[in-house]
């Protein structure tokens, strides 16, 4: 039994190793930390954003009353 993770199943130590060494080669060793914290950034939003879509309704949306309480004319 093989496990797969997301797009990475096929790699194995050696490619992983070259695709490392790519990397530090590419962006330098002062930009990998930057790179890392944007990405982590980047997680937590879409992690935040999860959970807000998680969130329970209000109870006027649950009901479907949902009409606007008041009409605002902007001209």
């Amino acid at each position: 039994m093989t496990h797969t993770v997301l797009f990475i199943g096929g790699l194995r130590g050696g490619e992983i190793l070259i695709i490392a060494i790519l990397v530090l080669v590419l962006f330098g060793g002062k930009k990998i930390p930057e790179l890392m914290k944007g990405i982590g950034k980047g997680v937590r939003s879409f992690k935040e954003g999860l959970n807000e879509v998680e969130k329970p309704l209000p109870e006027d949306a649950k009901t479907g009353n949902n009409a606007p309480q008041q009409v605002v004319n902007l001209r």
